[in-house]
């Protein structure tokens, strides 16, 4: 029987749906999706707690006026369902699960007194509208409609009405319960047209405002259904309205596609504030005094700002695409990198705050990997470059230039910091030693015809093993820098690691298998079934080796027992393929990277961490004898006591680099 691995906590925010970024009316926690799961982080403490239910990626959220209920909807396959679930909020537990819909659900709705939740189906679904019981979880009335719409939105002060948000116009709706309908009235915009984004309504629902994608915003009478003014005079918001925001006063808080947050007078319609945020912006929520906001972008950044002068504070912040590789310093777990597109990103492990980043613009990072003294990140870029920089200020310190065409894919470095090891998309493996002033190719390798996904080396240094999209995996020599031994199977091979005795090989790719191979003679010994349904790209072992992590297209981390070929722990959480994933050297921490974007730190199941202490745990006899050695000064004898992790702590500029960086620093 399959446990459930635990979340401990995740970076990330999908900051590309709309009004995905919620502020709890306790003015206490913010709401957010990150792939199919719900994160509820406490503001103060970063806390975090999760809503897990989706098995695909979340497309809407909403909280009810009171807070006590939070509603979600999802996207999915052509053809199936489209689940839509309420939350309570208090428990942080599923009260209902809504199946009608199909494919996307595209906005939801709370009725003023949370009697009704109404959803909105994608094209798909024919643009169906639907209104729920939320006690009874049952469906009361629906009605589909010709053009695509966008939002729907219940007024404030009537559980009867809506607005609807359509491609081409604006529609006022209400609820005929004696007939069971829902009868609409369109908005009369006369000779203007527009394609409509967004809605917010007033609290008195007298006038709404509808953002478009030409970059304007309109007001509208709702009680007349007709439009009385147009704003912004004279100057539109560049790449359109993706969300807007209403203060007591009246003054309307604008979200443009550009990044661009500003605020429009109700009296003159004119822009009074204005600032740039990262990212076009997608979310605007309130706190409960409306003296500040949070603002969340689409490039995952949740910012925070007051309204009357529009002054940002970034809040958090994580990669918007899709993460290529992750990596620990050797023996140290309170740092690790991850690389993506544009940038590397160093992130404290304890508190999940950024540290540093280093960007290039325009590039691909595609492999990143710590030097063992802690003294240098290395990275492997879409340029085709090498390029080495500083853990703690990230500076540039050396750039290796046409080590491969068409990009360096796949790097490692050995364990005494001479050499780096790398592979490239056209199939090289090539050795690189390092001095202090220079970085010389000792050797070429060309065995490979196809991509080097990973390398490998032994923890003497005198071997390397690599896997390619070829089908082959290779272990090499790195004194004669010739082939030892090869491995084919009718696969291509995405990742390969060496058992911790290094007798053993473990090897995963398209074909959806786990194998195990020997090292001495390369017979495949065992293929297990990784997963059902798409490849598996990455692969993580413990330090005893008793254990394993796999990830892939199916979504899930699954945990193994090495010996057994046994899946013991699977979790659920990310909505993209799953393209690394790695353990931290204190073998505590999982972490898991996606196409999303998203990091997934998992707790590592208790059961993996005590059988791993009753291996470890020495006798009493043997720390005596370790301890009493009459030969060694008393000095030693100290050093010795001090743990392995400590003494490499001392020395390695990465540890020292958590104290100094409190404040991610750009380049």
């Amino acid at each position: 029987m399959q446990s459930e691995l635990e979340i401990q906590a995740v970076i990330g925010f999908t900051g590309r749906i709309i009004q995905g970024l919620v502020l709890h009316p306790d003015n206490e926690h913010i709401i957010y999706p990150l792939g199919s799961t719900i994160v509820v982080r406490h503001i103060i403490t970063r806390q975090q707690t999760f809503l897990r239910g989706h098995d695909n990626q979340i497309s809407v959220i909403t909280v009810s006026r009171s807070g006590d209920y939070v509603a979600s909807g999802q996207k999915t396959y052509m053809g199936f369902q489209a689940d839509i679930i309420i939350w309570d909020f208090k428990e942080r537990s599923m009260i209902h699960r809504l199946k009608l819909h199909k494919v996307l659900i595209q906005s939801l709705s709370f009725s003023n007194n949370e009697l009704y939740l109404a959803s909105l189906g994608g094209i798909d679904d024919k643009n169906m509208l639907i209104v729920w019981d939320i006690k009874a979880g049952k469906a009361l009335y629906g009605t589909p409609n010709r053009d695509p719409v966008n939002q729907v939105q219940f007024y404030n002060q009537s559980d009867e009405k809506m607005i609807a948000v359509l491609n081409t116009g604006v529609q006022i709706l209400t609820i005929d319960k004696l007939n069971k309908k829902i009868q609409s009235v369109d908005v009369n915009f006369g000779n203007v047209k527009r394609t409509f984004n967004c809605v917010a309504i007033d609290r008195n629902d007298k006038f709404c405002y509808c953002g478009t994608k030409t970059g304007d915003v309109f007001e509208i009478q709702m009680d007349m259904a007709i439009y009385k003014r147009l704003a912004p005079v004279k100057k539109l918001f560049s790449q359109g309205v993706n969300c807007l925001g209403l203060l007591q006063n009246g003054d309307i808080i604008v979200g443009a596609g550009d990044g661009m947050i500003a605020k429009i007078s109700y009296q003159t319609m004119q822009i009074v504030a204005s600032s740039e945020l990262l990212g076009g912006v997608t979310s605007i929520s309130f706190t409960n005094d409306q003296t500040h906001f949070f603002a969340g972008t689409n490039q995952s950044n949740i910012y925070w700002l007051d309204t009357e002068k529009l002054i940002p504070e970034l809040r958090n912040t994580c990669h918007y695409e899709r993460i290529n590789d992750v990596a620990f310093p050797h023996n140290y777990s309170d740092v690790f990198a991850t690389s993506s597109l544009n940038d590397i990103r160093v992130w404290n492990a304890k508190n999940r705050q950024e540290l540093l980043r280093i960007q290039v613009p325009n590039l691909e990072c595609w492999a990143v990997s710590f030097m063992n003294d802690g003294k240098s990140i290395v990275s492997g870029w879409s340029d085709g470059k090498i390029r080495s920089f500083l853990p703690q200020s990230g500076r540039l310190l050396y750039v290796i230039n046409d080590a491969h065409i068409h990009g360096c894919t796949s790097l490692t470095c050995t364990s005494d910091c001479l050499r780096i090891i790398s592979g490239g998309s056209e199939g090289e493996v090539r050795v690189w030693e390092i001095g202090k002033q220079t970085q010389v190719m000792k050797s070429s390798m060309k065995e490979h015809r196809g991509r080097v996904w990973s390398i490998q080396v032994r923890r003497n240094n005198e071997q390397a093993v690599s896997a390619s999209a070829d089908g082959s995996c290779i272990i090499w020599d790195l004194k004669s820098f010739t082939r030892v031994m090869c491995l084919f199977e009718s696969t291509l091979f995405k990742m390969v690691l060496y058992h911790p005795e290094e007798s053993q090989l473990l090897t995963t790719g398209s074909d959806r298998k786990v194998t195990y191979w020997e090292t001495f003679d390369g017979q495949a010994i065992r293929m297990l079934d990784g997963s059902e349904e798409g490849e598996v790209n990455a692969l993580a072992i413990t330090k005893e080796g008793e254990h394993f992590v796999s990830g892939g297209e199916d979504k899930e981390v699954k945990l193994w027992g090495y010996d057994e070929g046994i899946c013991y722990f699977k979790g659920q959480g990310h909505s993209g393929t799953i393209t690394r994933i790695t353990i931290s050297p204190d073998q505590k921490t999982i972490i898991s990277v996606g196409a999303e974007g998203a990091i997934f730190i998992w707790k590592m199941p208790e059961s993996v961490i005590n059988s791993k202490a009753q291996q470890e745990l020495p006798t009493v006899q043997s720390i005596k004898n370790q301890n009493h050695n009459p030969q060694l000064s008393q000095q030693q004898q100290l050093q010795q006591s001090v743990p392995k992790d400590a003494q490499s702590q001392k020395s390695n500029p990465v540890a020292k680099s958590v104290k100094s960086n409190t404040k991610s620093s750009k380049k």
